[in-house]
């Protein structure tokens, strides 16, 4: 269900897939992210890492009275602090989506849904 803003010049609608978008791009920007995978990772294949055009798949948009729900689903790196890289994670989608849609973000919940070693 798309966002909407009333402003004194009319009617602002922006699309989950928008706002997935910038969501995902903040997600691989983070350290420790390797890549992330669909939601529906189990139908759609495990193996394959979404590439930038793809970032609303692996993102999923709620919105309600207390604000946007983010649902992000992401693989990362052996050897990093898993809650460490959650933390950040969740603190840069969240100010990001604040400060670019100027609403608020209630949760941004992580799925860890695996780690990959590098060799």
């Amino acid at each position: 269900m798309p966002i909407n803003k009333k402003t004194n010049l009319g009617q602002i609608k922006i699309s989950d897939s928008a706002i997935a978008s910038l969501a995902g791009t903040m997600v691989n920007e983070c350290y420790g992210v390797v890549g992330m995978i669909s939601k529906n990772y189990l139908a759609d294949g495990y193996s394959a890492l979404l590439k930038k055009e793809n970032y609303a798949k692996g993102v999923v948009v709620k919105n309600d009275k207390q604000g946007i729900k983010i649902d992000v689903y992401v693989v990362i790196c052996y050897g990093v602090k898993i809650s460490e890289v959650v933390a950040q994670l969740q603190e840069r989608v969240k100010y990001a989506l604040e400060k670019t849609l100027n609403m608020d973000v209630a949760c941004v919940n992580v799925h860890v849904e695996g780690i990959l070693v590098n060799e």
